[in-house]
């Protein structure tokens, strides 16, 4: 993997949000599954996150120089505000990256309705800036960041990027994948102690293939990227990008500090074959993925099997995955096979959680 051509990805073009549109339906197999257009952007996000009140939170990588927003609240009219304050969103080269955004890849919302930032601060691919990976807690009630855990380079090494997240408020742990050189990080909320674990194991590394979008390869090679948490909190879902095979480990196994690495690398699950895929969500058993090679949105239940839910040609790139607070299932679309300056516009949809409606 090269600097330039990650670069090549990025866009630099001003941001804008429109208002949400009409609801169009798009096919499911023989079902019918209404996609909504929430908002739109002309900068890339990759990032949703959906509060219980409906609040609605997006991220912009700093994958080119001239970000102006880090992190954004849609307002009434879909338009990202930063957030929570400017002045966090105001980094730039030579600043203090432990008290503002370096380059946040993802923003998460747990079953506490805290909202949660993750900055791999590793902007334009060129390296993580020294003392600027963190996680950080932001008090919804408050707007204001509570806690940051910050990530030395035994945690996240220069050549990594720390990319989702997902929080189990029952043993306050976080889990964190790696896509830069792929691992896991399982962060104690209470202590504050972070481990690296699955460090270069098959499971978070990436597969030999070639991912073709449109007709066209796609040569980076990505690391363990989407993540989803069951709602048990007992098992951890993890896939590399460049990769088509969908693995789970017991939670509990991450978390014992006594467990060799040999015992927790034997007791890593291929859960199923689920296809080139950047996010992840639980629900109901199974998992939705990503489905980046056929522009679509998958399901895999709990023995498995792989469904398509919804394909639609506005599906392009589709990135991160929230439930929104009706309980519908919201995900960004980022176009990063397009190569420099894709001209969007850059999409959040949603479509109801049909798993639901399987499980009843």
């Amino acid at each position: 993997m090269t600097k330039e051509m990650l670069i090549n990805l990025v866009v630099a073009v001003a941001l804008l949000a429109s208002s949400a549109m009409d609801a169009v339906p798009a096919r499911a197999g023989e079902a019918e599954v209404t996609l909504t257009e929430v908002a739109t952007s002309s900068r890339q996000w990759t990032g949703v996150a959906v509060s219980n009140s409906g609040r609605v939170f997006v991220n912009f990588p700093r994958w080119s120089p001239d970000v102006p927003v880090s992190v954004g609240e849609l307002n009434k009219d879909g338009q990202a505000e930063a957030y929570p304050s400017l002045d966090l969103n105001r980094w730039k080269s030579g600043d203090d990256p432990d008290k503002s955004f370096v380059c946040v890849q993802s923003v998460y919302v747990d079953g506490k309705d805290r909202l949660w930032i993750l900055d791999p601060a590793n902007p334009m691919f060129g390296g993580v800036i020294e003392g600027g990976a963190k996680l950080m807690r932001v008090d919804l009630e408050r707007d204001s960041v509570k806690t940051v855990y910050g990530f030395d380079a035994e945690i996240a090494p220069q050549a990594s990027y720390l990319n989702d997240v997902r929080v189990d408020t029952k043993t306050e742990t976080a889990y964190i994948t790696d896509s830069g050189l792929g691992a896991i990080v399982v962060l104690d909320l209470k202590t504050g102690k972070a481990r690296r674990l699955l460090d270069d194991h098959p499971s978070t590394g990436a597969e030999n293939i070639q991912i073709t979008i449109d007709k066209n390869p796609f040569p980076i090679v990505v690391h363990s990227d989407g993540i989803a948490l069951d709602s048990a909190g007992g098992w951890l879902y993890y896939q590399a990008l460049t990769g088509r095979t969908l693995y789970r480990v017991s939670t509990s196994l991450l978390r014992d500090l006594e467990l060799g690495q040999d015992d927790l690398e034997a007791a890593v699950e291929k859960f199923a074959t689920s296809g080139v895929s950047d996010g992840l969500l639980f629900a109901h058993g199974g998992v939705y993925v990503s489905a980046l090679e056929e522009g679509s949105i998958k399901f895999v239940d709990s023995n498995g099997k792989v469904t398509t839910v919804v394909t639609d040609n506005r599906i392009v790139w589709p990135d991160s995955f929230a439930f929104g607070a009706d309980g519908s299932v919201f995900f960004t679309t980022s176009q990063i096979h397009l190569g420099p300056n894709p001209p969007g516009p850059y999409r959040i949809l949603k479509f109801p959680n049909v798993t639901q409606e399987q499980a009843e």
